[in-house]
């Protein structure tokens, strides 16, 4: 199938290709290897914010990220003959971890492919997870961003090697499997008011997005990306695909160039709204996280915490009721080192 390109409106036929049955399946598949993640609240930042809050906790998921459901989903649902060959996988981090573990775990052959400049803290999880069964599970391709498409030279060698290419949203099981994290937050909490996901390239916001409205039909749901990478709220509001090359944001799991041929038109259908956030407001999420839920968070994880402060600050309470609200923490694998740098800049 051929990639979108900038301009192309969404092709909603496409936007069946993952039903709330594909996101119940997924649960049962990855259900004995990926966590329940905790849902915490905090009352002190619901009384702060004038809100009912639950934070669905995916920092303690398995390789850190929501990340690890998508891709043990996609991997449990292939048949024999592509687990004999193999899978590949290209990634800046938390999706290349979590190919890596579940193969490991799966006992499937993954090449990873990885540009030179990914965080060192995934670059080595990446490869520690290749070996966490004992033996190497596959093998890790580097490549200068600068110079080269991942996309072509993943294509490239899964085509010279047979394997099975999983992207790291762009793909029903894959969605599928993202929509777990929503499934269980729901399972939990009940019927919410809204639903705040972070988006890169929208694999987690479109499944969550089918979870909460089949389980919860009035529940408002809101993507939040980067303000300078604002390519899915552009989309969103225009109808056309709208794109952005490497944006300047410390979220770096969310400067994804595009929505994805299947993650645009389930956005379109499923999606309430879109916002974005710059990156001082990000790192004053972050700090909330810390002090309140005593929770280490990377800036992309945070984006809808962010986003639902930004909100109830604008918009204030609704009809005076208190607002039951569900943010997806979407990832914990912040870089130590960087740590105090970032908290610096708030």
């Amino acid at each position: 199938m051929a990639m979108m390109r900038e301009g192309d409106a969404p092709d909603m036929t496409l936007a069946s290709s993952v039903t709330i049955d594909d996101v119940r399946r997924a649960a049962e598949r990855i259900a004995g290897h990926a966590v329940r993640t905790p849902v915490l609240t905090s009352a002190r930042l619901d009384a702060m914010l004038g809100v009912r809050a639950f934070f669905k906790c995916e920092n303690l998921q398995r390789v850190g990220a929501f990340k690890f459901r998508g891709a043990l989903n996609a991997m449990s649902a292939l048949d024999g003959d592509a687990r004999t060959r193999g899978v590949l996988a290209y990634s800046s981090g938390n999706h290349a971890q979590a190919i890596a573990l579940a193969a490991s775990l799966l006992g499937v052959r993954a090449v990873i492919v990885m540009p030179e400049d990914a965080p060192r803290t995934k670059l080595d999880g990446t490869r520690a997870y290749l070996e966490i069964s004992g033996r190497s599970a596959g093998e890790i391709v580097t490549y200068d961003p600068k110079t080269t498409l991942r996309e072509e030279l993943g294509g490239s060698i899964a085509r010279e090697r047979g394997l099975t290419i999983i992207p790291p949203y762009d793909h029903p099981d894959v969605i599928a499997g993202q929509g777990t994290a929503g499934l269980e937050l729901l399972e939990e909490v009940g019927e919410l008011d809204e639903l705040y996901v972070c988006t890169g390239g929208g694999g987690l916001l479109s499944g969550c997005a089918i979870a909460a409205k089949a389980m919860s039909p009035r529940c408002l749901v809101v993507g939040v990306e980067p303000e300078a990478g604002d390519d899915a709220t552009r989309s969103f509001a225009s109808g056309r695909l709208c794109t952005v090359r490497n944006p300047g944001t410390i979220c770096d799991g969310a400067r994804t160039p595009y929505l994805g041929r299947y993650t645009f038109p389930l956005v379109v259908r499923y999606v309430d709204a879109m916002a974005t956030v710059d990156d001082a407001e990000v790192v004053a999420a972050m700090r909330l996280a810390m002090e309140h839920l005593k929770i280490v968070v990377e800036p992309t994880g945070v984006l809808g915490l962010a986003g639902m402060v930004k909100s109830v600050r604008e918009v204030g309470s609704r009809d005076g009721a208190t607002r039951r609200v569900g943010v997806v923490v979407s990832g914990g694998n912040v870089d130590l080192d960087a740590l105090a740098g970032l908290l610096g800049r708030g």
